[in-house]
């Protein structure tokens, strides 16, 4: 009698509360910042009941951390076959930025939660570092400076796209771009070009 609709509506309810309740914390921190918001404050813009919201979620945090795909799909970039160039990926995430603003500046931006900054910083750490290792010269160790490397370059990433998002400067994503790569990669090149040999004793 039910046929395929009946087992998927409530599938269906279940993804609109948890959106529904996803995009009243975005906007919340938006309005008043993550600190500030409650959640009672997170039931009301999202118009369900209390016992509805934490058959979904544990608490604000938790809705926090679920708006978190997103923000690691925005900054995993696009695999290639063959990059051209150290940080191609930069301008594509930058784009991606720019179409989830919104989202974004509620996540990493001054209003969002330090916790997810941190997340963010890790997952687009891991992302620099494959690109680096994968771009040593055949034969070539890592060098011990290469956490210490990753770690500027993340932070002047996460630097540009924080104060972009939050409206401290405007400017197009191929202009970002250029900046970041311009700050970021003489550095990469010049860690690439000094690492050590991969026989006993090369390097140092």
């Amino acid at each position: 009698m039910f046929g395929i609709t009946g087992p998927q509506a409530p599938d269906r309810r279940v993804r609109r509360t948890r959106r529904a309740v996803q995009q009243a914390l975005v906007e919340l921190i938006l309005e008043k910042g993550y600190d500030a918001v409650t959640v009672t404050d997170v039931i009301g813009r999202a118009d369900v009941g209390r016992s509805t919201f934490y058959a979904h979620f544990t608490g604000k945090q938790e809705v926090l951390f679920s708006n978190l795909d997103e923000l690691v799909r925005i900054l995993h970039p696009v695999p290639r076959a063959a990059p051209a160039a150290l940080f191609s990926f930069s301008l594509p995430m930058f784009e991606h930025v720019r179409e989830q603003g919104r989202l974004v500046r509620a996540l990493i931006g001054r209003r969002g939660g330090t916790t997810v900054v941190a997340h963010a910083e890790q997952v687009l750490a891991a992302v620099v570092r494959e690109e680096l290792l994968a771009s040593l010269p055949d034969g070539r160790r890592p060098p011990e400076s290469l956490d210490l490397v990753v770690t500027g370059i993340v932070g002047a990433f996460m630097a540009l796209v924080r104060e972009w998002v939050d409206g401290d400067f405007t400017a197009t994503p191929a202009v970002l771009n250029d900046a970041f790569l311009s700050l970021v990669v003489p550095g990469a090149e010049a860690l690439l070009a000094q690492a050590p040999g991969a026989g006993p004793g090369h390097g140092r």
